[in-house]
């Protein structure tokens, strides 16, 4: 009998308990929109979690589309996804349900979308296969193949210095100005990937147009999906333009497809997500930079590479800028750390004339040794024993200060050094395979 009254109780307890707590409202409350402090806007009288879409109505009912990306007591911190033309005090807010996703299929192959998958090609827009979340999901590291196969980029300084591997994530370390978009389209045209993924994230206008045409041309276009969200474009457009580049990636690797991801540029990425921050309050902290733009960087780059065993795989390169050529330049550094090698393109190199300008001295491939053979690798580091010994004794070589015969290794570096030149140096119209580039390789070095 006590036990029957003390379990009636609690049960009236708990009922109480119940009955006082707010309950959700299953369909969502509209807000109103009270404040806008530059791209930053704040929302009263609803609620929505982080990451989730609301829809503005404009005064002339237009629909402007945003994020939540912060909130402080029942105030909600918007970012809007597109322009904000028409935006008014008071402006009514819904928010949508079911969280970011976005729409992938096969149809994307040789179309160009913006940052939320609209066409920018003039074509209707493409018929998808089905939705996926647009922060992707994350995959258990040790439930990961390994790397264990090169990919041909199709560039033979990189096919036989820095050897990429199907899997890799690789940083193209870059100022202004020195061919880094030359060399990615060289990349997407030549490289044996079957699906090529293109992110335009802050780039010109212009650039785009010339990228799709001129870099990547017919050819490239037939097996790729270019995602550009230019320079004028909303921080948050432009911080989608590079997850929606990654989420497609993804629906093709889970497909088992090879797929090569090629993300212009990180910097941007991170510069948008400075923006955001920024706006919402957070305070800076290196170079301006917020500690939430180095959070953003991993969980970025980390959604690349492959997929479980006998899957298939996702080859990233991004190229970071080097702002004023500063190779300790936060990001430069915060990419460098997260990420499987680097290629650094050199300016001196660019106004020297050769192309592409990689500074073999600076640039690494982590995971060469795991793809390569044996003989390979020691070609490969005899090539830069050669090239670093020439690099050390320049000026002396330059000015007639070294008498041959003085030093043997010197001596056999000036030898090689129009075969190492040679080696570097390749002409836009030109595609080396891994087979013709070790052959080269030999034959610069022997």
């Amino acid at each position: 009998m006590l036990k029957q009254l003390f379990n009636q109780y609690l049960s009236d307890k708990f009922k109480m308990l119940s009955n006082s707590i707010p309950q959700v409202a299953a369909t969502p409350i509209s807000g109103r929109l009270t404040r806008m402090v530059g791209m930053a806007l704040e929302v009263e009288g609803t609620y929505a979690p982080i990451g989730s879409k609301c829809r503005i109505y404009s005064v002339n009912q237009d629909i402007v589309e945003a994020e939540v990306v912060g909130f402080h007591g029942d105030k909600l911190f918007l970012m809007p996804i597109g322009h904000i033309n028409g935006l008014e005090a008071n402006a009514r807010v819904e928010p949508v349900s079911g969280g970011v996703k976005v729409g992938v299929g096969f149809s994307m192959l040789g179309r160009v979308l913006d940052g939320s998958g609209q066409p920018l090609d003039g074509r209707p827009m493409p018929k998808y296969d089905g939705e996926v979340p647009l922060q992707g999901k994350k995959i258990n590291p040790l439930s990961r193949a390994a790397i264990t196969q090169p990919l041909n980029v199709g560039i033979k300084a990189i096919n036989g210095l820095l050897t990429i591997g199907e899997g890799q994530r690789v940083g193209l370390m870059a100022g202004t100005g020195v061919g880094k978009s030359v060399l990615l389209g060289m990349i997407t045209r030549y490289t044996d990937a079957e699906i090529v993924v293109v992110g335009l994230v802050g780039e010109r206008g212009r650039e785009v147009n010339d990228f799709v045409r001129n870099n990547l041309g017919e050819e490239g276009m037939r097996r790729a999906v270019v995602i550009a969200t230019p320079a004028d474009d909303p921080p948050l457009m432009r911080l989608h333009g590079a997850l929606l580049a990654t989420s497609i990636a993804e629906f093709f690797r889970n497909r088992g497809k090879k797929v090569l991801l090629l993300m212009d540029s990180l910097t941007r990425f991170a510069q948008a997500q400075r923006e955001i921050a920024l706006a919402v309050g957070e305070p800076p902290a290196s170079k301006g930079y917020p500690p939430s733009v180095f959070a953003k960087l991993p969980q970025l780059v980390e959604r690349a590479g492959n997929g479980v065993e006998g899957g298939g795989s996702i080859t990233a390169i991004y190229t970071v800028l080097a702002e004023g050529d500063d190779q300790a330049d936060p990001v430069v550094d915060s990419a460098r750390g997260v990420l499987d090698g680097h290629i650094v393109l050199s300016r001196e190199i660019a106004e020297s004339g050769r192309y592409p300008a990689i500074d073999v001295e600076a640039s690494i491939s982590r995971v060469m040794i795991d793809v390569v053979d044996k003989n390979q690798i020691r070609l490969a580091r005899r090539f830069k024993q050669i090239y670093s010994t020439y690099q050390k004794n320049i000026d002396l070589i330059n000015v007639g200060a070294y008498r041959t015969g003085t030093d043997q290794n010197i001596d056999y570096a000036i030898e090689k050094q129009p075969n190492l030149n040679n080696f570097l140096a390749q002409g836009i119209e030109e595609n080396f395979g891994l087979e013709e580039s070790l052959k080269s390789l030999k034959f610069a070095v022997s």
